[in-house]
């Protein structure tokens, strides 16, 4: 959450409905959200735009399935350091933004230090990733990964949730 959006934490019912719906279907016009969210045009507009300046929505994408441009394998891989210090883990985030594989990177408060969600056309391929790729990262000590067999639920966009 960034700073803004904790600041200005103002987000009532229409907001929340104006979210979810646009969760669902970023594309859809302003009159037809308007008209779901129980608005008139220029009132949901508004508050449309208050949403996007105050970083509550981050931005509008298409959400792209990878398996028709060949990319289906992915693998979760846990990353240890060798160095956690502030300015190793900065180094360490810089160069993994790098990496176009990694999809994800988080940080994690575990046995290891990262969790990367890695997306590649193969297992040859990723065999590669994370060999002259991931392990060169800036303090990496080693790796252990998880090779994902099947997707059971994937939900690719955040929905607001009430409670």
């Amino acid at each position: 959450m960034t700073d803004k959006i904790a600041a200005n934490r103002q987000l009532d019912g229409f907001d929340l409905k104006i979210l979810a719906i646009l969760a669902q279907d970023g594309r859809i016009a302003v009159t037809e959200l308007a008209e779901r969210v129980g608005l008139s045009r220029t009132p949901c507009q508004q508050r449309l735009n208050r949403l996007v300046e105050s970083g509550a929505i981050l931005g509008f994408r298409a959400v792209i399935d990878p398996r028709p441009l060949g990319l289906d394998h992915i693998a979760y891989t846990e990353v240890k350091l060798s160095d956690t210090r502030e300015a190793a883990l900065q180094e360490f985030n810089r160069a993994v933004r790098a990496i176009d594989e990694v999809e994800e990177c988080h940080m994690i408060a575990s046995s290891f230090d990262y969790l990367l969600k890695v997306r590649t056309a193969n297992i040859a391929r990723f065999r590669a990733v994370l060999g002259e790729k991931i392990s060169r990262l800036p303090h990496v000590t080693s790796t252990s990964t998880f090779v994902v067999m099947e997707a059971v639920k994937d939900t690719t966009r955040i929905c607001p949730q009430k409670g």
